[in-house]
């Protein structure tokens, strides 16, 4: 038998669904090949097959593990601290490639890896880099951002300083006055975000990136307002909060109609500039205007900011919003006549079943994506349909525990393999189509439950179906085994599974 179909063999095995714990534990043998780390990374792992692996020699496996986004984060605590700073590098990075939701760490890893005095034994990276990694990955969740200025070891509360701006003035004035000189030391050197003529004369040292967030994030002197009304770097002070109002005003009436929409919708606009951007002559303008009454408060005008223009085949990061609007303020939004604030709606996962149920008839397409993709209570016939219709969104769709795994047959003769595949796993499937066109939807079909084992034979001799064969859940747990001795350790040494 050819190398090729032991390799399908074992990658079926490896995402069996009922495989047992101790066919997936021989999986993680080196003859196993990147069987190993594929099934390390890519599925849900029994208990003791995780202990296995976190105990594992190999690097690759460890690594593998570090990155799977099906596991309890909780039982990748050790690998926090593994002798090999790639697996930490690993863990910290979070899964690849990176789904648009990313799961959080639990606040003792979290600690774990911002505290580490060393990159492990390996030398190969430093702590600062794997904390770097961390910092990007998204796994940091609010709660634990906030907690930090007043966490009990000081390197955390150092790094609350560097959030200077979402902190509380009672947070700020408690790091000012921390017991630990370097913590005091760090919030002096942060607090200049605030200082508008600190700004002014700190700027100059910041690069062209840098120098955009802080002119669309930091208190601003009038000198520096002026000077970036005479370099035309006028487009970070339409979002910044510390805008002066005269400022705004200015921003109002700029000649360019990309400016006069990023300002029409601040809640700090006055009545007359509102009234003057309703009657503007840019249509977005005028719609942007129209959602003032919306905006009553910078969490409100973030929200809305995140959705305008990105239209429905968007993929952005769903990720927490620092500050929240209220559910009362989504509720009204749900209720709109304006299609986006309803697609502002759509996006928040605590709006009530109710409320789901209207948008998901909404008219708007856009409105109807975007629950599919964030509320988990959207309904599984439209997450259906976003993936028949839209599939940029498929990965994200698949991810979801309400996504539908069945009443999916009327599909089998989709032109789209993806979607002829999806409806080919249907377990109510009367013939699953083994001998499609497509492979994807060959492999598929042999996975099907609904296929006996008898069947199955002829599938696993197929390079077609092989694959799809090994995953199936119908495939008998010795026979499992036997392939794996087949694999493994070649026909003559069966393993005692195999030979019950």
């Amino acid at each position: 038998m050819s190398d090729s179909l032991h390799n399908l063999w074992l990658r079926g095995i490896a995402f069996n669904p009922v495989a047992p714990s101790d066919v997936l534990i021989r999986l993680v043998d080196r003859a196993a090949g990147e069987t190993g780390p594929l099934m390390s990374e890519g599925r849900d792992l029994p208990d003791a097959v995780i202990d296995a692996a976190l105990r594992h020699p190999a690097g690759a496996i460890r690594r593998a593990l570090a990155r799977n986004p099906h596991i309890d984060p909780t039982r990748l605590a050790p690998l926090a601290t593994d002798p090999s700073g790639i697996v930490r590098g690993c863990l910290a990075s979070g899964p690849r490639p990176r789904r648009r939701w990313v799961r959080p760490l639990p606040d003792d890893i979290l600690v774990t890896l911002l505290t580490a005095q060393d990159g492990g034994e390996d030398g190969i990276l430093t702590e600062n880099e794997i904390m770097a990694d961390l910092e990007s990955s998204r796994q940091i969740p609010l709660s634990f951002t906030r907690s930090m200025a007043t966490h009990e070891h000081p390197e955390l509360r150092i790094r609350a300083t560097w959030r200077w701006q979402s902190l509380t003035p009672a947070q700020r004035a408690g790091l000012l006055d921390d017991p630990d000189p370097a913590v005091r030391e760090a919030a002096q050197d942060s607090s200049w975000e605030l200082d508008p003529e600190r700004v002014e004369a700190k700027l100059p040292s910041f690069g062209s990136h840098s120098k955009g967030f802080v002119l669309g994030t930091c208190a601003l002197s009038p000198a520096l307002v002026e000077q970036c009304f005479a370099d035309g770097t006028v487009h970070p002070l339409t979002w910044n909060r510390h805008t002066p109002a005269y400022a705004v005003a200015r921003l109002a009436r700029h000649p360019e109609a990309g400016v006069r929409a990023l300002v029409a919708a601040r809640p700090d606009l006055g009545p007359d500039l509102v009234a003057e951007l309703r009657k503007d002559p840019d249509e977005d303008v005028r719609m942007r205007a129209r959602l003032h009454p919306f905006p009553r408060t910078w969490a409100e005008y973030w929200a809305i900011h995140g959705v305008i223009g990105h239209g429905p085949d968007c993929t952005c990061p769903i990720t927490e919003q620092a500050t929240e609007p209220s559910p009362d303020w989504f509720a009204a939004c749900a209720a709109s006549e304006e299609p986006v604030l309803r697609r502002v709606a759509a996006n928040w996962p605590g709006l009530s079943a109710e409320l789901v149920e209207t948008l998901s008839q909404d008219d708007d397409d856009e409105v109807r994506i975007r629950l599919a993709c964030h509320h988990p209570l959207a309904p599984p016939h439209l997450l259906l349909d976003v993936f028949v219709t839209r599939p940029v969104h498929r990965p994200h769709l698949l991810t979801l525990a309400a996504f539908p795994r069945i009443g999916t047959t009327h599909l089998i003769g989709h032109p789209d393999p993806q979607v002829r595949a999806l409806a080919a796993a249907d377990p109510n499937l009367p013939e699953p189509p083994v001998e499609d066109p497509d492979e994807s939807v060959c492999r598929a079909a042999a996975a099907n439950p609904s296929l006996t084992p008898e069947a199955l034979e002829a599938l696993l001799a197929d390079p077609r179906t092989a694959e799809g064969a090994a995953a199936n859940p119908s495939l008998p747990v010795p026979r499992m085994h036997a392939l794996l001795d087949r694999c493994l350790n070649g026909a003559a040494t069966p393993s005692p599974a195999a030979r019950r």
